[in-house]
């Protein structure tokens, strides 16, 4: 007989911690540390063991970063995503605006054109209204200039020292045009890989803020809305398989994601990969590696190889795409892993992170 809660209800199975494959010491600790956090390994274990489990059958396993779901002859794409970054304003951006692209963007990778969001406030008592309705006035600037609506919302007040002053969900619904399937599990040995812009500005520009460091120059965050982008590369006619947005984790977290989803490999060129020389000089001093910093407004994109060169010299004509470059292609080698060739001509691994190395990113 099936155990039961006391209510008549079968009991849910216990959570399995040791059955986890942490690349960290934390097996055996029963409680959240940030890395659970930081969309790499320790997230995906979070999700994997613990979450599904729990959700059971009301769970949808595909996991991406949005659900294309049909409704009637058409197909509705719908996401939600938190934000907790600190400080609530950065040089380039704030809470406010990232709340917009963040959802805007993974709406975007599913090929959508989003709609209409919702918007919810979580709020610490004492935070002082003049910032929080800066916060506000900077998320209605940045849905007016990405053309959707705010259309529903909540908020809830916190005890002061529960809640770091402001933290944002914001959910998204779009609709994908006919014909566009763009997921994960499409991408295929000699796709080519490409990237929209130059990387971890976003990632550097938090961390400068917060920590007081200068680096000679001032990096500011990316943060953008990349569905007039996306709209342009779908406009060339080619066959897009893969879109994500590299934020937490960086490009090396969203690759791997792919590679492990379609059971291929990914070869990259370090060479090729645009990393500003402000970024480059910041990840050098703090010996952080560009590919895992975060972005919040550039893509990745899987393309087949005879639609690469045409859809390069679309998102080159976007304002959002200028510094765009193809990166590497996919094989059927080593499925699931990433390897960088690098400006010596070696090659190493780029793994899935633990956890972040820049928590509070977004």
């Amino acid at each position: 007989m099936p155990e039961t809660n006391g209510s008549g209800a079968a009991a849910s199975p216990p959570v399995d911690i040791d059955g986890w494959v942490c690349p960290l010491p934390l097996r055996d600790a029963p409680n959240i540390v940030m890395g659970h956090g930081g969309g790499g390994a320790m997230s995906g274990e979070l999700i994997e063991h613990l979450f599904l489990p729990a959700f059971g059958a009301a769970a949808d396993t595909e996991l991406g970063d949005s659900a294309v779901l049909p409704l009637g002859d058409m197909r509705l794409a719908f996401s939600t995503d938190s934000f907790v970054v600190k400080p609530l304003v950065f040089p380039g951006g704030s809470i406010g605006d990232l709340a917009v692209n963040g959802t805007v963007n993974d709406l975007a990778m599913s090929g959508a054109r989003p709609m209409a969001l919702s918007t919810a406030f979580i709020l610490e008592e004492g935070t002082a209204l003049a910032e929080i309705a800066h916060i506000a006035e900077a998320l209605g600037t940045a849905a007016l200039a990405a053309g959707v609506r705010l259309v529903t919302g909540d908020t809830k007040v916190v005890d002061a020292g529960h809640g770091d002053g402001i933290f944002i969900n914001t959910a998204g619904i779009g609709l994908v045009p006919a014909g566009v399937d763009i997921r994960p599990q499409r991408a295929k040995p000699g796709d080519m890989v490409l990237v929209s812009g130059e990387i971890g500005l976003h990632g550097i520009a938090v961390l400068s803020c917060r920590e007081g460091l200068e680096f000679g120059t001032t990096l500011c965050s990316d943060t953008a809305p990349l569905h007039g982008l996306v709209a342009a590369m779908l406009a060339t006619g080619a066959d897009v398989h893969v879109l994500r947005d590299p934020t937490r984790g960086g490009v090396a977290a969203t690759l791997n994601e792919i590679a492990r989803a379609a059971h291929v490999g990914v070869e990259l060129d370090e060479r090729a990969i645009p990393v500003p020389a402000g970024v480059r000089d910041a990840c050098g001093l703090l010996g952080l590696d560009p590919l895992y910093v975060a972005n919040e407004g550039k893509l990745v994109a899987f393309v087949p190889p005879d639609d690469a060169d045409r859809v390069l010299d679309a998102i080159r004509a976007h304002p959002l795409g200028a510094h765009a470059e193809i990166v590497g292609h996919c094989v059927a080698e080593h499925p699931g892993m990433v390897v960088a060739r690098t400006a010596l001509g070696g090659t190493r691994v780029v793994d899935l992170p633990a956890g972040e190395q820049l928590p509070r990113i977004c």
